[in-house]
């Protein structure tokens, strides 16, 4: 039960209650206490025993635990019963749907002061606005959840830790994403904490922050630790839906307790089936290094199944990442057409605030696309377009990449002094592969 309420604050709860139903103190009292007793407990000058409130809630006919903390009966097990709902909305793709959910649940858990079901409403409302590429309000809830959990231990903040690194990312901030992960994972091996859900959501959302990064085996390695923490679970939602509709049945017969297990149960499947993003960007990793090993067969069909998988989730941002990488192969196996347009459908998608670097790499692939088809012009707009974003997230061995083709394009059309600019841009930035593409 939580902590109940100071004396005061008890004795006037008591009073009203007895004169709402018509008692005296006498009648209130009897058999067990006195009604100098109830006098005294109702002017708040006396801490009642669990025995005396258990005596007076009878004789009110309300709940203990009602009476000890103002809180309706049972209101902990209803909030969590429609936590879970609304996570299996956000779940199962519908955002918005869950963000309403979310917000009524804060508030009405605010107003209770339940503070682990405000932290689980605020992490949802984050993960609702990561799905909706709201990243600056998605940053703001995962900040409120963090500092609800202050008091808690590490792993019960990974999920908040990991949606401000996420949101972070996403907005081109690719340095600070990676140290808030990598901090994290640090500070749970430091301390022994060797929690196998934690090291997934942080393994698993340090893949993208890598590989923009340039660390492909940093990248990689954390892909394989990844998956192979991944949880193994037949059909989430339907035993997920199972659970739910157990602890309903529960809840009516009064076995909170046993409600409350199960609705742990479907919280969890309900995370694990949230996971399958986690679990694309592994297959989005693995195909970019079969792409980097010439695997091109391979590397198609692992970004086909991570973009399915985000698609299912409705994980648009994601999912529109991934189809550069696929646009990718797709030029390299002669399919250009066919990458233009899956690149122009996604540009939408994207931009200086959202996937930064990935709408970059968009930009670079349209303009080689566009020099084969000896369009210099929309090249090197292209190209240029590029330029800006990758300056902006700070991208070095992409912008190094980049100056270089546009330089070359220049050079190509007679321009020699804007060329030998773009290569003495180029030269300022660590030379190292494409990290995207």
């Amino acid at each position: 039960m939580a902590e109940r309420d100071e004396p005061g604050v008890i004795g006037r709860r008591v009073q009203k209650l007895r004169v709402d139903r018509g008692l005296t103190q006498r009648q209130l009292a009897e058999p067990t206490y006195t009604p100098a007793y109830v006098s005294t407990l109702e002017a708040g000058r006396v801490r009642p025993s669990d025995d005396a409130l258990r005596h007076i809630a009878g004789r009110l006919g309300v709940d203990f635990e009602e009476l000890a903390t103002g809180r309706p009966a049972h209101l902990g097990t209803d909030l969590r019963l429609r936590l879970t709902e609304a996570q299996r909305a956000l779940a199962t793709g519908a955002a918005e749907d869950a963000a309403r959910q979310y917000a009524a649940l804060l508030a009405e858990a605010g107003r209770h002061a339940l503070v682990e079901e405000q932290a689980t409403a605020l992490l949802g409302l984050g993960e609702c606005g990561i799905d909706t590429g709201d990243l600056t309000t998605a940053r703001a809830h995962f900040e409120r959840a963090e500092a609800r959990l202050a008091d808690a231990p590490l792993t019960a903040r990974v999920p908040a830790l990991r949606g401000r690194a996420v949101t972070h990312y996403l907005a081109g901030e690719l340095r600070y994403a990676v140290y808030l992960l990598e901090s994290t994972l640090d500070e749970l091996n430091r301390g022994g904490l060797h929690d196998p859900d934690a090291l997934l959501l942080l393994y698993a959302s340090a893949i993208g922050p890598y590989m923009d990064m340039g660390a492909h085996a940093r990248a990689a390695q954390a892909a394989e630790l990844a998956l192979a923490l991944a949880p193994q679970v037949g059909d989430p939602p339907l035993v997920a839906r199972m659970h739910r509709s157990v602890a309903r049945t529960l809840l009516a017969e009064g076995r909170i307790a046993e409600a409350d297990a199960s609705l742990a149960k479907a919280s969890e499947l309900y995370r694990q089936l949230q996971l399958r993003t986690e679990l694309a960007n592994c297959h989005w990793m693995r195909g970019y290094v079969c792409a980097q090993n010439g695997e091109l067969d391979r590397a198609e069909d692992e970004l086909r199944q991570a973009q399915s998988m985000l698609d299912a989730q409705r994980a648009a941002l994601y999912s529109s990442q991934v189809a550069v990488e696929l646009a990718d192969v797709l030029h390299r196996r002669g399919r250009s057409d066919e990458a233009a347009a899956l690149l122009h459908r996604v540009l939408g998608d994207l931009s200086s605030e959202r996937g930064a670097v990935h709408s970059a790499a968009a930009h670079r692939l349209l303009g080689i696309i566009a020099e084969d088809a000896r369009d210099t012009e929309a090249a090197e707009e292209h190209y240029v377009r590029a330029l800006s974003l990758l300056e902006r997230a700070g991208a070095a061995g992409d912008l190094a990449d980049l100056c270089r083709l546009l330089g070359d394009l220049l050079r190509r059309t007679g321009r020699t002094e804007a060329a030998l600019d773009a290569y003495r841009t180029g030269l300022g930035h660590r030379t190292a592969p494409g990290t995207t593409t």
